[in-house]
Parts: structure tokens; C-alpha cells; sequence
């Protein structure tokens, strides 16, 4: 890792004490976790820029979700004040995983771009995209992370860094590319409570819709919508507004429902318990990580909650969330 980050600071005890924290009103918070080095020295958001910036030279699918995953953990922890009990036992689970890996690797010392340039750079990349439906929208997914974690960290925004990450929105694949329905017309993206309403009735009619065939057209939805909201939120609305007929499109898909073959998927368990707690996080387990929508769906989730405003829609979506999480 670079000199920013000692890693004689990171050996991290795995807290038993649980938290169980209500979603705040609002979810940019300003705490950090004194406790939890790696969580207020952004070392989240490092290794998660490395693993995005080298995917497309690996597995640029499965690896790019990893990068996006370290990202949106680091997020969902700061946003939503999880206490250092959980933010601890989640950044365990990276370094337990994949943090050590050639993926999180240190990139080479060089002078970063001015942040506007490099994110410049990856606007324009997610734009050559512009009217494609591309793999479920990771494209705009891993876009917003790569943006918002240069943003945060502009001495990570290094010309190998953003090329990397360049490469790698430009390798997502059409993707059930069908033409939009004429009434499928979200809001403005820099209209944010009314874009996060939208959004999530459509995650919320799809976990009815593909009950029984997993929630990832649900996850999705949060996630592909998320990040052309949060991409507006920053201010690069010509981005975020570059993903409309894709989004457009995505939603057409999902209102579709499941097809004829499409693989039936075990749903999850009931449980009460959610990401906001160390234990959910233990009982999940050291292996449970998947490519990484175990802390995306939550992000996401959290984050238009936060930003809908609206407590009816929020006690609707926690009802089920459990089938997503």
C-alpha cells in the first residue's frame, strides 16, 4: 500500500459487541470511526480504485465488482454511521478475502490528475455508452464508484489509475438491449427524491416480481439507479443524464418479469437482521462474499432511502428487504 496508509494500523480486533443503528435522516455524515482506521483513513476506497483500475487486465467482470464492493462498503459505513462494531468485522471480511490480493495491489507512484480531468475521463468513457444497455448497467455502476472515490481521494487519481478504470467501463457488453417502453420515464436524475422514489417502487415490484428466481433484477435496480442519481448528486448530470435510455431499457427488462428459462433461485431466509449489524455480518461468514452485491445492494439501498424522504415507501421496502440482503 502507499505511505498514506501504514498497515501497522489496520490489525483490526473483531468487536462481539452488536449495533443496531436506525438510517439516519440524512446519509452524508461528517463522523469518522477514530476506532476503525481504515475506515476514516479511506483505506477502503484504495484498494477498491486498485481492483477497479486493474479488472480489465484480469476478469474484468467478477474483479470489477470487487473494486466497486470496497467502495460502496466503505460508503454504506461512513453514510449511515454503522458503529465500529460492524465496520470493523466488514473490513475483516476484505482482508480476509481480497485485500492481499494481486487485484488490491499498490499501482506505481505518480503525480494524479486534477480530479475534474480524471473524472472528465470516466464520464466520457461511461458516455461512448450512451442509448446501449450494457451487462445490467455495470458500466454506470462502476463509473459513479470509480468518480466518487477519485473525488474523495484525488492523490489516487493517477493517469494508470483512471486509463484502468477507463478500460474497464469500456468492456461491458450489450446486454438485452430492447427498445424502451414509451411509459417507462424516470425522473430527471438531478430530481433526487423523486428519481429515489422511482427507483425504488421498481426495486420493490420486482422483489414480488422474482420471488423464487433471486433478487439480483431487484439488486440492480438499486444499484443501476443509485448511481445515475448519485452521479447528478455530484453535479455531472450530463453523465448521469448520458445513462437515461439505458436505465429506460434496464426497467423494461425487469417489468418483463421472469422468462421461460430463466433459472429458479432459492430465496434467502427470513431474518429481522440487517447490514447495519456486526451480527448479520458474522453470520454470514468468512466466505460469504460473493463478488462483492452483499455490500452494493445495502449501499444503495440505504442511500435512496435516504435521499427519497419518504416513510411509507421505506417501511414497504424494509418488510422485504431481508429477500435482497
Amino acid at each position: 500500500m502507499s505511505e498514506i496508509f501504514d498497515r501497522r494500523q489496520f490489525t483490526l480486533s473483531t468487536a462481539a459487541g452488536l449495533g443496531s443503528l436506525l438510517l439516519p435522516g440524512w446519509h452524508h455524515s461528517t463522523a469518522v470511526h477514530a476506532d476503525v482506521p481504515a475506515i476514516s483513513q479511506h483505506r477502503l476506497i484504495e484498494l477498491g480504485a486498485n481492483a477497479l483500475a486493474r479488472s480489465a487486465e484480469m476478469n474484468y467482470f467478477a474483479d470489477g465488482h470487487r473494486g466497486a464492493s470496497m467502495i460502496s462498503a466503505h460508503l454504506m459505513c461512513v453514510d449511515n454511521n454503522f458503529d465500529d462494531a460492524a465496520s470493523s468485522r466488514i473490513v475483516e471480511l476484505f482482508d480476509k478475502n481480497w485485500a492481499n490480493a494481486k487485484l488490491c495491489a499498490d499501482f506505481p507512484e505518480q503525480d494524479p490528475l486534477p480530479v475534474e480531468e480524471a473524472t472528465r475521463q470516466i464520464g466520457l468513457a461511461f458516455a461512448d455508452g450512451s442509448g446501449v444497455l450494457r451487462q445490467v448497467g455495470h458500466d454506470a455502476i462502476f463509473a459513479m464508484h470509480a468518480i466518487k472515490a477519485f473525488r474523495m481521494a484525488p492523490e489516487l487519481a493517477t493517469p494508470d489509475r483512471v486509463a484502468g478504470t477507463c478500460q474497464l467501463i469500456r468492456a461491458f457488453k450489450p446486454w438485452r438491449d430492447v427498445a424502451p417502453a414509451e411509459d417507462v420515464q424516470p425522473p430527471p436524475f438531478d430530481q433526487t427524491e423523486a428519481a429515489s422514489r422511482y427507483v425504488l417502487k421498481e426495486a420493490s415490484a420486482a422483489i414480488d416480481r422474482f420471488s423464487g428466481f433471486g433478487q439480483g433484477f431487484a439488486g440492480h435496480m438499486l444499484t443501476f439507479g443509485q448511481s445515475l442519481i448519485e452521479m447528478a448528486a455530484m453535479g455531472d448530470v450530463e453523465w448521469a443524464e448520458s445513462g437515461r435510455v439505458a436505465f429506460r431499457k434496464y426497467v423494461t427488462v425487469t417489468r418483463m418479469g421472469p422468462q421461460a428459462d430463466d433459472r429458479k433461485i432459492k430465496d434467502h431466509a427470513e431474518s429481522p437482521l440487517r447490514p447495519n449489524s456486526a451480527e448479520y455480518w458474522q453470520r454470514r461468514g468468512d466466505k460469504s462474499l460473493g463478488l462483492g452485491h452483499v455490500f452494493k445492494y445495502p449501499y444503495a439501498y440505504y442511500d435512496l432511502l435516504a435521499r427519497a424522504n419518504d416513510p411509507q415507501l421505506k417501511q414497504e421496502l424494509d418488510a422485504k428487504a431481508w429477500q435482497i440482503f
